[in-house]
């Protein structure tokens, strides 16, 4: 039997101006994306590239802003119905330069970060926030179930 398993890797990242208690979200519209709405900029992580390279370079590419040492805060992940494993890394930084601008990729802006809440977030950006900020967690799995429905768990 195989260990080996076909997997997609992507990243996140919190921005966070600390002075401002601001985070930087990016709006991906429903025609473009199916995970749409407010969330956290990132994308797919390139072969041969490191994990934090590529959260580094995704951001950049973004939202124009350079960070540098971001954390691992959190890993989502679940399983695609192919059987291919989907793992988001999930990073903050509060160190940066550069000036904010939009990609193709969808509009950034600085958010307050007491408002996000009362955004259109994607679906699921609160819960993982708090695993994100949650020093006693550091997983957001999604585990399918048999009525089509998910199982969302926080380690």
């Amino acid at each position: 039997m195989s260990r080996a398993t076909s997997t997609i890797l992507t990243n996140l990242c919190l921005i966070e101006d600390c002075t401002s208690n601001k985070v930087v979200l990016q709006y991906r519209s429903p025609e473009k994306n199916h995970w749409s709405g407010y969330a956290f900029p990132g994308g797919h992580i390139e072969e041969g590239e490191s994990l934090v390279e590529s959260v580094i370079r995704e951001i950049k590419e973004e939202t124009g802003l350079t960070i540098s040492n971001p954390q691992l805060a959190a890993v989502k992940n679940w399983q695609l119905e192919d059987g291919t494993r989907y793992i988001v890394f999930c990073y903050k930084a509060t160190e940066f330069t550069g000036q904010l601008r939009s990609s193709e990729e969808g509009e950034v802006s600085w958010v307050e970060k007491d408002q996000l809440e009362k955004l259109d977030l994607s679906y699921d950006m609160l819960p993982l926030l708090e695993v994100m900020e949650d020093p006693d967690l550091s997983e957001y799995y999604y585990r399918k179930r048999t009525d089509d429905g998910w199982d969302k768990f926080r380690y």
